[in-house]
């Protein structure tokens, strides 16, 4: 009698991501995606895949417990999504902006932030630690377009700058060479109210 064989049916379920957690960011969705898998046991991890917005977790019929497990915290992801911290390179994303402008506009206070998070590289025993921002926030400085008021200010910052050092530097020239007729004009100044100094010049105490 041949063998039956057994269909492995697979567990499927598709989650799609708003646009108000992903900010109209593909770094972002991404993230949300990261933020999931780190939720999720190891046996899980790599049975959840991203695509476009759609997050989708499939495994196979035989791990219908697991999967009921891992797609209850996807749902929990989900309902957080719209709130989890913006990371740098979601932010510079989203903003449009360099990690040179996002570190001097976190340093000076315009772009505020909500708190650091230490993760550990992959693979490595080294952590680092960064800033994280309030996605609201993230979403009103977008849509209020502060990014080009800030370059404009920090252009004319820097032009005022150049300015003022180009002024220090030609101040500074000048007192080094000062003219040969200032300098005698100084000795001039030392002889003028003394008495006999004709004669003091002529008998020659000055040669």
């Amino acid at each position: 009698m041949p063998k039956t064989e057994t269909i492995d049916i697979e567990l499927i379920r598709t989650w799609t991501l708003p646009a108000a957690a992903t900010v109209g960011s593909s770094v972002r969705a991404k993230g949300i995606l990261q933020e999931t898998q780190a939720r999720l046991p190891t046996i899980s991890k790599k049975s959840i895949t991203l695509e476009g917005s759609e997050i989708t977790l499939a495994m196979p019929a035989r791990d219908k417990t697991a999967f009921n497990a891992a797609a209850g915290i996807v749902s929990g992801v989900m309902e957080e999504a719209e709130t989890l911290p913006v990371i740098p390179r979601e932010i510079q994303e989203i903003l449009e902006i360099k990690a040179t402008e996002r570190h001097r506009w976190l340093a000076d206070g315009r772009l505020p932030s909500a708190g650091t998070r230490t993760v550990r590289l992959n693979g490595r025993a080294r952590q680092i630690t960064f800033h994280v921002f309030d996605p609201r926030i993230v979403e009103d400085l977008l849509d209020r377009g502060v990014v080009d008021e800030w370059r404009i200010e920090d252009a004319g910052a820097k032009a005022e700058k150049r300015e003022k050092a180009a002024f220090q530097r030609k101040l500074a020239r000048s007192l080094r060479k000062k003219p040969k007729s200032e300098k005698n004009a100084d000795v001039d100044k030392g002889a003028v109210g003394l008495r006999g100094w004709e004669d003091f010049d002529r008998d020659g105490f000055l040669r």
